[in-house]
């Protein structure tokens, strides 16, 4: 199939699609160095910053949650690339400050592997950084060890609440025993059923027959659980809701998070009757959602399919889930 998109030169992607997305944010983030999307109204030094890095390709993440009450800096990778070390070492010495600097990195080779190198240099430097790795996806199975798991759109709400921890004034310290606490009661489970294609190459990302989907695929078309015939809404919503709930070993009683991440081709409409299925789910389990979230947080292009993350929940978690933030695809008043 011919790709069809509206681009120029596939050279200029990153910094064109930057450019365009500082000048339509103005008010909340600002360009830096080519790569680098810092807040427009800097925190208060005294205060906790966070970072993190990652390949163009998959917006509005994760440069779209810059912002009061989430993430300091962005630094940003060609498409569905790392960024260099260098880069990533530049955000932190920009972040660096006496309260300290929360590096929140997603768990991809690049990603990984360019972070541990930046954190090395950083640690030479004398700057107080923390690091910390997402990889809430159970599609390797909820036991896997840590490495096997990739880290998915549940990056995001740990970026709101440490975020919102951060500008509490919590220290370093506190911070991350926060965002630990929550990174290890969530999980994230994807689906998929129509490929991508690589807007600088113009080729296809993975390949699934029209009557199939696979459960468990990743952002770059990683491997899933293998491909099966189509289900239907609620038999997907449920496949994957028990299976959430199973690895964070929720029970009745409990309160969980839920968000349903569209990965850049599947329509609000469908998003909304998966989610009106996990309710139902829920309800009859004695499980309550509280403040959902249904849109595209971290897409794959047009890729057809969602993510669906839960997270258990407890006072604090909420609260810091509900407070303010001011980011330009997330804003809490």
């Amino acid at each position: 199939m011919v790709m069809k998109k509206f681009i120029n030169d596939p050279a200029n992607l990153t910094a064109e699609l930057l450019e365009g997305f500082a000048l339509a944010n103005a008010d909340k983030v600002r360009l830096e160095s080519g790569k680098l999307v810092v807040r427009a109204r800097p925190k208060d030094a005294r205060k906790v910053a966070l970072v993190t890095l990652g390949g163009a390709g998959h917006e509005p993440a994760l440069s779209g949650f810059v912002g009061e009450g989430m993430l300091d800096i962005s630094v940003v990778g060609e498409i569905f690339a790392a960024p260099g070390p260098p880069k990533v070492l530049e955000a932190l010495k920009k972040a660096d400050r006496p309260a300290g600097v929360l590096l929140v990195v997603l768990n991809h080779a690049g990603d990984v592997m360019s972070a541990n190198l930046a954190m090395e240099m950083a640690r030479k430097q004398g700057l107080n950084v923390r690091m910390l790795l997402t990889h809430e996806d159970i599609a390797p199975g909820a036991d896997a060890p840590a490495a096997d798991r990739r880290g998915l759109v549940g990056a995001i709400p740990l970026y709101k609440i440490a975020g919102a921890a951060a500008e509490a004034g919590m220290s370093l310290d506190q911070v991350c025993a926060i965002a630990e606490r929550f990174s290890a009661q969530m999980a994230t489970l994807a689906v998929a059923m129509k490929t991508a294609t690589h807007p600088a190459t113009g080729q296809s990302i993975f390949e699934l027959a029209d009557d199939e989907m696979e459960v468990g695929m990743g952002q770059h078309g990683e491997p899933g659980t293998g491909p099966s015939k189509l289900l239907t809404a609620d038999q997907t919503a449920g496949v994957m809701l028990d299976r959430l709930l199973a690895a964070i070993h929720a029970k009745s009683g409990d309160r969980v998070l839920v968000i349903l991440n569209g990965s850049g081709a599947t329509t609000l409409m469908e998003l909304f009757i998966v989610y009106r299925a996990v309710c139902a789910r829920l309800s009859a389990l004695g499980i309550q959602a509280v403040s959902p979230r249904i849109g595209e947080f971290l897409t794959v292009q047009e890729m057809a399919g969602f993510q669906m993350f839960i997270a258990k929940m407890d006072d604090e978690l909420t609260r810091l889930w509900n407070a303010p933030a001011d980011t330009p695809y997330l804003t809490v008043r």
